[in-house]
């Protein structure tokens, strides 16, 4: 097992507690935690052992908790504590349950309209948001976008994003962004600014509407060259449900020069939000760039997007793209220049000294599931061309250790280069069943303890009914199993629940003909007890019940339930008019 199973259950400087391993990358291993005193659960990205020590990864790291420090928007992933001293270094962060927005669009492929509207309305807001603060992303891509169940989404690591008056991280093959997203700017080394974000998000867009990249070629170097030079497909030739408008605005987005893109997110914002009432409406050409004080500057977005653009001045455009054109061309002939020196070094070297010095090859994606994940395959791996991520979930099946999952699949084939490009791989490995100590769950309503039973820990409830004297009713009075015992995710959990206390029931005896007080022995007998008592004169003895009312019955009744007599005063005695005829 990875060696940061050594964490978990831990406490991080006596206050994280260390739940379980969400995932391990290339610099640092994200741990879920619970923060006792703010009571949540959150995510601590720790840098791992074996690159706490390089200034260039510490800085990285630093740089990611300044720019999200200054951030607070509900679509950006929140930082709420950070550790750079001693050997422990760690961001504390909102924890989130969801998956990348690359996993999920490599399990769907082209997204419906809705989903895409949604998704870049969200992503856009918190770009928004960060460019309102001076913060440029840069690495804007599905891989650094959370999904959560919900629907909503989460933009994270600004690892190397650029800050506002501030020394930012080097721009390294590290630290440039992924090649498939980057905007032409920043393939050339030249410049960049907020448009760079949006041009990468409208790449995002591209994926999303027709399920594949722009821009792809057997290497970074000809993807880098096709972000500056190449025309994209227009997405509509690769799938026919793509409304136009939506069309338009994924391509004005990847314009190759900044100023022909949107200037501001919250341009293409205006433009989903008239899609998303009207998805056939189209839109004009942005307005040619102007040059600040001729008319609205489009670069403070005063100028709306459809609105025909002002009678400008013939023929004056900005100097941008001519002068820009001039590092971009030369980075591209510098780029194959270095290409066909280094191709003809390999040559020479083979032809001269017979040497093998060619290590790029197509790589077939072999088969991991089933096999055992230890510490060593990660380096193992690597001499075979494999970059290797790991995330580690429960697993009825599987015994813990075991890898479940891989992305890609088996059979899949990617181009890499031994030392410099990988095919990143993706391990779920099974920590086993999981299992869970049984709480305490007497004198809690029986409903929120099964609907808790069901949704956190996965079990299944029974519950069975009982009176019970000192636990009112609908209360639980025990569990099986009992609190403290260890439960499998998936078990049966039955729940005693109290009917309050039980009630007595008893038969109407037939009372007539009985005296008073042994109507009564009778009544206390029965858990009985007397009504209204009349008396009348009858023909039966003094002092015996003449009738009840309730008639004589083996139909229970409730205990304490009263009856009601008519008593005997015997035979109605002479008048004096009765005895003088006599």
């Amino acid at each position: 097992m990875d060696s940061y199973e050594r964490f978990i259950g831990k406490v991080l400087d006596g206050r994280y507690k260390i739940e379980k391993i969400i995932g391990v990358g290339g610099m640092a291993v994200v741990f879920r935690a619970y923060d006792p005193v703010m009571r949540r659960t959150v995510a601590i990205k720790r840098l791992k052992d074996d690159v706490a020590k390089d200034t260039a990864a510490v800085k990285r790291f630093i740089n990611e908790s300044k720019a999200v420090s200054m951030l607070s928007h509900p679509n950006i992933i929140s930082i709420y504590d950070v550790s750079m001293s001693g050997e422990s270094k760690y961001i504390v962060m909102e924890y989130v349950e969801g998956i990348t927005l690359k996993n999920y669009m490599m399990k769907k492929g082209a997204l419906p309209f809705p989903e895409i509207i949604s998704f870049c309305e969200q992503i856009l807001r918190a770009l928004a948001h960060a460019h309102s603060k001076g913060i440029v992303h840069r690495d804007i891509k599905p891989q650094n976008i959370m999904l959560l169940k919900n629907g909503l989404i989460k933009v994270a690591d600004f690892g190397i994003a650029k800050l506002p008056n501030a020394e930012t991280v080097t721009m390294t093959d590290k630290a440039i962004g992924t090649v498939y997203y980057i905007s032409p700017e920043q393939a050339s080394g030249l410049p960049i600014d907020t448009r760079s974000d949006l041009y990468s998000t409208g790449v995002l867009m591209y994926e999303m509407a027709t399920g594949q990249l722009p821009f792809s070629g057997e290497t970074p170097v000809s993807v880098a060259l096709m972000q500056v030079n190449a025309t994209p497909t227009p997405p509509s030739k690769i799938n026919l449900n793509i409304p136009l408008g939506l069309e338009q605005t994924i391509l004005t987005a990847m314009e190759k020069s900044p100023d022909a893109r949107f200037q501001k997110a919250e341009q293409i914002l205006s433009r989903l939000e008239k899609l998303k009432k009207d998805p056939t409406v189209t839109f004009k050409p942005l307005p040619a760039p102007i040059v600040q004080g001729e008319g609205k500057d489009i670069l403070n977005g005063e100028s709306s997007l459809d609105e025909n653009p002002p009678a400008a001045k013939p023929s004056k455009k900005r100097d941008f793209v001519g002068k820009s054109m001039f590092p971009i061309i030369l980075a591209v002939a510098s780029a194959f220049l270095i290409v066909c020196i280094v191709c003809g070094y390999y040559l020479l070297a083979r032809v001269l000294f017979n040497k093998d010095l060619d290590k790029t090859f197509i790589l077939t994606v072999d088969d991991f599931v089933g096999r055992e994940y230890y510490d060593e395959l990660d380096e193992e791996l690597s001499e075979l061309g494999y970059a290797v991520n790991v995330e580690y979930d429960y697993n009825d099946t599987a015994e813990a250790g075991i890898i479940i999952e891989q992305s890609p699949e088996p059979g899949e084939k990617r181009r890499v280069e031994l030392g410099k490009h990988y095919c990143e791989i993706t391990f779920v490995v099974s920590r086993g069943i999981e299992t869970f100590i049984m709480p305490d769950f007497t004198m809690q309503d029986y409903r929120v303890v099964s609907d808790k039973l069901t949704k956190q820990y996965g079990v299944i409830t029974k519950i069975e009914e009982k009176n019970n004297l000192a636990v009112p009713a609908g209360l639980v009075y025990g569990t099986s199993p009992q609190r403290g015992s260890t439960v499998t995710t998936g078990d049966t959990v039955i729940l005693y629940v109290s009917l309050g206390p039980q009630t007595l029931v008893s038969s109407v005896p037939d009372f007539t003909g009985m005296t008073e007080l042994k109507a009564k022995e009778l009544l206390i007998k029965n858990n009985l007890s007397v009504g209204n008592v009349t008396y009348e004169y009858s023909d039966k003895p003094a002092g015996t019940i003449i009738s009840q009312s309730r008639n004589a019955s083996t139909t229970p009744v409730k205990a304490g339930t009263a009856i009601d007599f008519v008593v005997s005063l015997g035979p109605e005695p002479q008048t004096d008019e009765n005895t003088n005829e006599r």
